[in-house]
């Protein structure tokens, strides 16, 4: 398929072919699921913890006698029904990440590719320099452009200035082509892919 590739004055600059095979996939919401779930999965700290009743501060001391009280058997104060006492099955710490296979991590790249593709969301710029290094030049650059939602994947090596025009900008992320993923591209409504980003993600993906 073919695809106009303009340049950050939203001007014509030439067209580029992209190959059906990483960007004319079917969509497939399963695949697309299974992929962001791994990355969200990735991400957890899995910090979370409470104690057991091995690391609960006290005496192991029965608190009374077992029979004669009128009172329900007891056998330590750190147990979960008293005050300050145990949790059990609590939280631990943790790895919540789980394995993928490789070709369905890359399946769900080409399907996430393709989805923005298909829905008229994926546009092609001749390259992403920006030299003022300027937010507010940045901001209305792409305002210009429509883009208000966007994600910007450039070749090897971002340039410099717009990474420093885009920080401030909370819907606007720059990331080379090696850190093209699944949930950074769906999270973003408009995809903007250099020359060279699309050429090294075919030469990937293929």
């Amino acid at each position: 398929m073919k695809l106009t590739v303009r340049n950050f004055a939203n001007e014509e600059v030439g067209d580029i072919e992209l190959a059906d095979e990483v960007f004319g996939l079917p969509v497939r919401r399963d695949i697309l699921a299974r992929v962001v779930n791994w990355q969200l999965a990735k991400r957890r700290a899995g910090t979370h913890k409470t104690k057991g009743i091995s690391e609960i501060q006290g005496t192991t001391k029965k608190p009374y006698k077992q029979k004669g009280t009128g009172r329900a058997r007891q056998g330590s104060t750190r147990s979960p029904q008293f005050r300050g006492g145990a949790r059990i099955f609590g939280p631990v710490v943790r790895s919540h990440a789980f394995d993928l296979q490789k070709k369905v991590r890359r399946l769900g790249l080409k399907t996430a590719l393709s989805a923005k593709q298909s829905e008229g969301k994926l546009a092609v710029i001749d390259e992403a320099h920006f030299s003022e290094a300027k937010t507010k030049a940045l901001k209305a650059r792409l305002e210009a452009l429509g883009w208000y939602s966007v994600l910007i994947i450039d070749g090897l090596v971002v340039d410099e200035g717009l990474l420093r025009a885009a920080r401030n900008l909370p819907r606007v992320d720059v990331l080379p082509q090696q850190g093209a993923n699944v949930y950074d591209i769906l999270r973003r409504d408009m995809l903007v892919l250099t020359r060279e980003a699309v050429q090294r993600l075919e030469e990937r993906l293929k």
